[in-house]
């Protein structure tokens, strides 16, 4: 089966967003250039720790090789809604995180969930038979090359996504919906 890797070297766009009312969210990493689009849905806690280690990135490659970073802006960037129409070309399993000394880039390549971790095999595996921890070759993958100004523009936008979601509960910090919730913290008891 071939696979399709989604390059945008670098893109027009690309963001973190959601689609449904809070607590339904589902997230999506979009990316536009050269008259295509492609959105890919991921979770929640991929795009905070995506956005927590794009973060770190940076900063290791300003003290290793003394790259110029733009200091994190205050005021609002792009806070548009996704573009339409959000079609999920792969759900995301794997995300990996590479800086270009060359071009002085970040690159950032999500990589579609394989079947093989859908599966469960039965049985004990063949002695002949090769285990592979690495991600497939052949699976989808949307590949982007940013500079560290997007960088720093996309990492924003995706806390303020992250963050927009539902409070968390004051007393045990799980995600309050418009009807309240079952709080631990109050034997079970409506808060």
């Amino acid at each position: 089966m071939t696979h399709q890797v989604h390059a945008f070297e670098p893109p027009e766009r690309f963001v973190a967003g959601t689609v449904g009312p809070p607590g339904e969210r589902t997230f999506f990493l979009q990316a536009r250039g050269g008259g295509r689009l492609v959105s890919v849905a991921l979770e929640k806690v991929q795009v905070s720790l995506l956005a927590e280690k794009l973060e770190e990135l940076l900063s290791e490659a300003q003290r290793r090789f003394g790259v110029d970073l733009p200091e994190p802006v205050a005021t609002v960037g792009d806070n548009d809604p996704l573009d339409t129409p959000v079609d999920e070309e792969f759900r995301v399993g794997t995300l990996g995180l590479a800086f270009d000394v060359d071009t002085a880039t970040v690159v950032i390549e999500a990589i579609a969930a394989g079947e093989a971790e859908a599966e469960v095999e039965l049985g004990e595996p063949d002695d002949d038979e090769d285990v592979d921890d690495e991600p497939d070759d052949d699976l989808d993958r949307l590949r982007v090359r940013l500079t560290p100004e997007a960088t720093r523009a996309f990492i924003e936008r995706a806390r303020r996504v992250v963050n927009a979601g539902r409070p968390p509960c004051p007393l045990c910090g799980q995600p309050l919906d418009p009807a309240g919730h079952l709080c631990p913290r109050h034997n079970g008891y409506h808060r």
